[in-house]
């Protein structure tokens, strides 16, 4: 796959069939409609959200709060479109940055219902680790899924993460505590 990086490497990644921005509050619209159009396909594999969680002020000052923590290092949050750059299909977050000892982060991810089945999200996930790797130097990357949703395991498996333990009640998810397999990836230039 070929991967191609625009000037600013932390503003935009080119795949050959998406391109991965960085969040913006410009975004706005893009995220909304994503988030209204997959509410329901996604709702079993995140928190309960209540209606505010997806009008437009409260996904601007989400989005305000992503382009801070992606400045200041604590996070990398980019949103997947096609690239034709006018349908946003999925999203990818690189969250709790740890630098020191430790060099490492959490993955979280989701796709659009009508996007499953193409490898997108792979595509995607090959290139923001990529650079998550070679450019930010970063040593782990930790991604925890519920046992029940076979796609994300089988796609971390595919990416080479490496299952490392089970966590019981981790995550309260669509109301109630939910098991997590807990996964990683090490980077092979710091190992």
């Amino acid at each position: 796959m070929k991967v191609t990086k625009t000037v600013s490497l932390v503003d935009r990644i080119a795949t050959d069939r998406l391109v991965l921005r960085t969040a913006h509050i410009s975004h706005a619209h893009d995220l909304q409609t994503y988030l209204l159009e997959n509410r329901t396909y996604l709702q079993p594999w995140e928190p309960l959200r209540d209606d505010v969680f997806f009008e437009i002020d409260t996904v601007a000052d989400r989005l305000q709060l992503m382009e801070q923590k992606t400045a200041s290092g604590d996070a990398l949050h980019f949103l997947l479109f096609h690239s034709d750059g006018h349908r946003m299909v999925g999203v990818c977050n690189f969250t709790n940055i740890v630098r020191g000892a430790f060099q490492a982060c959490h993955l979280g991810f989701s796709l659009a219902e009508k996007a499953q089945g193409q490898e997108l999200m792979r595509e995607g996930l090959e290139a923001a680790i990529t650079h998550v790797f070679e450019d930010m130097k970063l040593h782990r990357v930790m991604a925890n899924y519920r046992p029940q949703n076979v796609r994300s395991a089988r796609l971390l498996t595919h990416l080479g993460f490496e299952l490392e333990g089970k966590a019981r009640a981790y995550l309260q998810i669509n109301g109630a505590w939910a098991d997590h397999l807990l996964t990683s990836l090490i980077n092979p230039k710091t190992y």
